[in-house]
């Protein structure tokens, strides 16, 4: 499912993309400091962003209640609050640990949410963008999942928990994922089989794209896709701090070291 073309004029300046922050894990305190190092890369970016784009997993878990939010992440959400206010866009997609959210950020903040990719055109430039989990012909265990975490009377089910309980229980969760558990050794790349770069390339035989902008992975790839068309995937910030930058004629993955 594609939402309609957003159309972004640069006027000299530039878009950046990132993905798979995944705050709130694997401690609190890995969680702040990551923070801090997200927070340090958006004033640095800021003067020259035409817009940003956070391309899921930015929260390790998120769930909106009728009336609560997670606990946490003020300077990451003031952040993005006062670029929305300086006039610079933010773009927020869900990924597979953040994909309950509901208004919160739309409402309170200005700031869209996308549950789907979109298709942006900048300076000519056809670009395909979201988080990625689900696409493809892998990830079978995650489908599955996902039928069970989209369900609306799973989450109706869900939302009767006392918040202190559904957190608790989402954080265990949380526990089993890649981030927090480097030994199940998914973070390598699977050749031609890695699946995004399948759905890029079954996607570009339909309709062509200059680039395919994807997270979830945690790899920082490059990788072509056809003639004229690459697909990027924005690695993650827990050890490699990726970014994508695209000042409408070349678009660079970069490591903000600060």
């Amino acid at each position: 499912m594609l939402s309609p073309i957003l159309d972004f004029p640069l006027h000299g300046k530039k878009l950046f993309f990132a993905s798979d922050f995944h705050l709130g894990a694997p401690s609190h305190q890995a969680s702040k400091a990551r923070e801090k190092r997200i927070i340090r890369w958006l004033d640095q970016i800021s003067e020259e962003a035409a817009a940003v784009f956070l391309v899921g997993d930015i929260f390790d878990f998120w769930f909106e209640y009728a009336e609560v939010i997670p606990k946490g992440f003020i300077p990451f959400i003031s952040k993005i609050s006062q670029l929305r206010d300086r006039g610079i866009p933010v773009l927020f997609f869900t990924g597979n640990h953040d994909l309950w959210m509901k208004d919160y950020f739309t409402v309170e903040l200005g700031i869209p949410v996308y549950t789907h990719p979109i298709e942006i055109t900048v300076e000519g430039k056809k670009i395909l963008v979201g988080h990625g989990d689900g696409l493809g012909p892998g990830d079978q265990t995650y489908k599955i999942l996902k039928k069970l975490f989209t369900n609306p009377f799973a989450k109706w089910l869900f939302k009767w928990l006392h918040p202190d309980l559904g957190i608790r229980l989402a954080k265990a969760w949380s526990g089993h994922s890649r981030i927090t558990n480097s030994s199940k050794n998914e973070n390598h790349f699977l050749g031609e089989d890695e699946w995004l770069w399948q759905y890029c390339k079954e996607v570009e035989k339909r309709v062509h794209h200059d680039y395919y902008i994807f997270g979830h992975r945690h790899l920082p790839l490059e990788l072509e896709v056809g003639k004229n068309a690459t697909y990027f995937n924005l690695g993650e910030w827990v050890s490699q701090n990726t970014y994508l930058e695209f000042d409408g004629n070349t678009a660079k993955l970069k490591s903000f070291e600060k």
